[in-house]
């Protein structure tokens, strides 16, 4: 188990996250904390958190989609904390990507012993998506970027957009899909903000033949090319400007 993880706590009851709080900290979890959906995909874009305590009732997106549109770059554990405990309830978030699930009321000892059962089972995950292009790696498990043997570094959203598109690598990733998973409902205020960041990543992927790696296809979204396509890529810069289609 990793020293000092990151527990993320997305719950809209404030005093279940002090008490989720209470019960973490002394075991030396590092807590922070989301009272919305909203906030909660947020802070995982920007915490990176080892762990995430997520809610299905939350007062702006239900808790069901949060994971969802978690699931579309992340892969850290995450124990569904709910007052619902029907078995669709659970069926639906076990099958939408949830690794464990709890009712409230709750009991810490065993709430610390799932948490720590998750988190030694995460690191032995075989095959994660690795995206690779030459001198290029893209290991999401990992949360590890190569180019030539040295590590790159990015934003926690050039990250996000990264990992998104990794994982439809070869397919059209829309506009629409990447603002939602991203950002949420934001979308007509971060439409500009997508385009600065896709051309971040393209500059930092720049090298060992990755020139025109992430395809813009027209108005609709971008594309991360296969290796086997590359060889045949327009340039990037063939319409780098083209304002995404969101309605």
């Amino acid at each position: 188990m990793k020293p000092n993880p990151i527990a993320l706590l997305i719950d809209a009851d404030r005093p279940i996250r002090r008490l989720l709080r209470v019960v973490l900290e002394p075991h030396h979890y590092r807590v922070h904390e989301a009272e919305n959906g909203q906030k909660g995909i947020k802070e995982a874009v920007a915490r990176r958190p080892d762990v995430i305590i997520l809610d299905l009732a939350l007062p702006d997106i239900d808790g069901l989609t949060v994971l969802k549109r978690l699931r579309e770059w992340n892969r850290d554990p995450v124990l569904i904390l709910s007052a619902q405990d029907d078995e669709e309830s659970k069926v639906a978030a076990l099958d939408s990507g949830a690794n464990d699930y709890m009712t409230k009321p709750f009991g810490s000892a065993e709430l610390l012993a799932r948490l720590r059962v998750l988190q030694r089972l995460i690191p032995g995950e075989p095959d994660g998506p690795l995206f690779m292009r030459g001198d290029l790696q893209v290991d999401i498990i990992s949360h590890r970027v190569t180019l030539r043997g040295h590590q790159v570094d990015f934003t926690p959203t050039e990250t996000a957009v990264l990992y998104i598109l990794v994982r439809h690598a070869g397919k059209l990733v829309t506009c629409r899909h990447l603002l939602r998973c991203v950002w949420g409902n934001d979308l007509e205020n971060k439409v500009h903000d997508l385009h600065v960041y896709i051309r971040s990543l393209r500059q930092k992927l720049k090298g060992a033949g990755n020139e025109g790696v992430i395809q813009t296809e027209g108005s609709a979204g971008y594309r991360l090319l296969l290796p086997m396509d590359c060889q045949h890529a327009p340039s990037e810069s063939t319409s780098p400007d083209t304002i995404c289609a969101i309605t």
